[in-house]
């Protein structure tokens, strides 16, 4: 057996491979995970749950099943979920108070079950963002969620145990949500690879939701390849999201590959290149000195698409939260509760607008795309910023920091684009830097296939925090 050292800076691919060649057993994974949690989780505060006893359990019925002849694709691969997944025998808190009150789930989520299916061990649940409404990974109700590359910066969020879980080598790989840029952001600012997929590609049952029309589900890993592999065993159909489209499985894993060859590709302008303090700016030119490319397109009324979607997940989460906030507003995280009032109060005729609105976006966004087939964006406007940050200053404007993280994710997501977040470290620089690789919709096997070259090239890399 390999040391745990050894083993908890093992890929996800590494690891199935090692277990299924019958190299190392499940059960030595687990157990080298759960001393890597023991040892980091202190610190930064990734799991809120760590179901050790169900996980050996499970590590050792993969084992036998290993043992048996059968073939697992992600046999052996530790994993966590967002503590918005529903996880069998564990509350869901979605990163609340009120929560807590509630019972036990009595099942797992549908992307849960996939991945155990195919030989992965959930280890638990980790921090959030109070309800996915943030994009620092600071909460009130379970202590923030720090960055593994430095402690007192934040990790971002609302994903932030996911990403800090995997950044710090606790898991190889985690599931999060992203709504408005809550995958992205955490992988910026932790230096992971993440995949938001199209809208509708995976299924959200058994997940605590935030805003119904922009809530997407998702891995973060330290390599393209795993994330290609944990997207693939995602996918599938489930009658109980009625919201998952009709799609057939892309299987990315076979194409990633053939690299980014033939793939028409362009620096998004405009909106994406004011705003950007000069680090975000680099890591996109490095992204795109490195893929050979040099035009740049502007996208049209990108901020105003920024705008109409906070009009609308203001006024969809105070819609789900209006009883709770009516009853319960002081078990809210203030600046929550505050957001979701705000929501309240957001008149009919403006979400009807941001709703027109988000067709014509989604549109021009199409002819764009008939264009090229992959646009370089910046996932976050700096690298992680201290924690407690209440204030940041862009383009000479000072302005609140916590909404302001999201400024150029949450133009993608609006209309539900698949994009894949890489992770850049420049020369010299102590923290990463995140950019958005964003294809039209269904085409995660571009964005992933530009992922995996840049990793190929050394350009992207996601190293465990020291």
């Amino acid at each position: 057996m390999s040391g745990s050292t050894d083993i908890t800076a093992m890929t996800a691919a590494e690891i199935a491979n090692a277990v299924s060649g019958g190299g190392l057993s499940a059960t030595d994974v687990v157990e080298a995970s759960l001393a890597q949690i023991d040892k980091r989780n202190p610190v930064v505060n990734a799991f809120t749950d760590v179901t050790a006893d169900a996980a050996l359990a499970d590590a050792r019925k993969t084992d036998e099943t290993i043992a048996g002849g059968t073939r697992l694709p992600l046999a052996g691969v530790p994993f966590a979920v967002k503590n918005l997944f529903d996880i069998e025998g564990v509350v869901t808190r979605a990163g609340s108070k009120i929560n807590r009150s509630n019972a036990p789930a009595t099942s797992d989520a549908t992307l849960v079950q996939h991945l155990r299916r195919q030989g992965a061990v959930l280890m638990g649940g980790l921090n959030m963002g109070e309800y996915a409404y943030d994009f620092t990974g600071e909460n009130v109700h379970d202590g923030n969620c720090l960055n593994p590359h430095d402690t007192g910066r934040m990790s971002g969020g609302s994903s932030s145990g996911s990403g800090a879980a995997v950044a710090s080598g606790m898991v190889p790989v985690s599931l999060g949500s992203d709504t408005n840029g809550s995958i992205r952001v955490p992988s910026s600012f932790c230096g992971l690879f993440g995949l938001k997929p199209t809208y509708g590609r995976l299924s959200r049952h058994g997940t605590y939701p935030f805003v119904g029309s922009l809530d997407h589900l998702g891995p973060m890993a330290r390599s393209a390849t795993d994330l290609s592999l944990v997207f693939d065993a995602l996918q599938g159909a489930d009658p109980n999201d009625p919201a998952q489209a009709a799609r057939p499985v892309l299987a990315t894993h076979e194409l990633i590959h053939q690299g980014s060859d033939g793939l028409r590709i362009a620096v998004a302008g405009g909106y994406f290149r004011e705003k950007a303090e000069p680090e975000a700016l680099a890591a996109v030119d490095a992204v795109a000195r490195a893929l050979g490319v040099s035009g740049e397109i502007d996208i049209p009324e990108a901020a105003r698409a920024r705008a109409a979607a906070y009009v609308i997940t203001s006024a969809e989460g105070a819609n789900l939260h209006f009883d709770r906030i009516s009853s319960r507003p002081g078990d809210y995280d203030p600046d929550t509760r505050d957001r979701f009032l705000a929501g309240t109060m957001v008149p009919a005729v403006w979400v009807q607008q941001a709703q027109r609105f988000r067709s014509w976006f989604r549109e021009s966004m199409r002819r764009i795309f008939e264009e090229v087939d992959i646009l370089l964006a910046p996932a976050t406007p700096f690298s992680a910023l201290p924690s407690g940050t209440k204030t940041i200053t862009l383009d000479g404007v000072t302005m609140p920091a916590r909404p302001n993280i999201g400024l150029f994710t949450q133009p993608v997501s609006f209309i539900g684009l698949p994009v894949v977040a890489v992770p850049v470290w420049l020369e010299g620089a102590v923290l990463p830097m995140g950019v958005q690789v964003i294809a039209s919709a269904w085409r995660e096997d571009l964005a992933l296939r530009v992922a995996a070259d840049l990793e190929r090239s050394g350009v992207c890399r996601a190293p465990i925090a020291d």
